[in-house]
């Protein structure tokens, strides 16, 4: 599937975008691009493959690796709250916007 310079400018006008037709005809390369490579991905042989819930597949025992969960920051709430307008038990407060 390939795209048209007049359905390019068309989808342009659509979306409000001013497009120039030097512009207009280099998205028209990249989109024809992008639809190359999906037709390409269309034509492979699917069948018999099943479909994944996640990349990870649990059966194979694949697992993503995670760092370790440890605090590297200093805590620096008190002196935050410290310059803050107004803080009652810990919580900043704030003015109500709503009424």
């Amino acid at each position: 599937m390939s795209l048209s310079l007049e359905q390019v400018q068309r989808v342009a006008a659509l979306a409000r975008i001013a497009i120039g037709p030097e512009e207009a005809r280099e998205v028209l390369a990249q989109l024809n691009r992008v639809l190359g490579l999906i037709d390409q991905l269309q034509a492979a042989d699917t069948r018999g493959i099943e479909p994944m819930a996640h990349p990870l597949d649990a059966e194979l025992g694949a697992s993503q690796r995670l760092r370790e969960d440890r605090v590297t920051e200093p805590d620096r709430r008190e002196a935050y709250q410290a310059v803050a307008p107004a803080v009652r038990k810990g919580l900043y407060l704030v003015p109500k916007v709503i009424e």
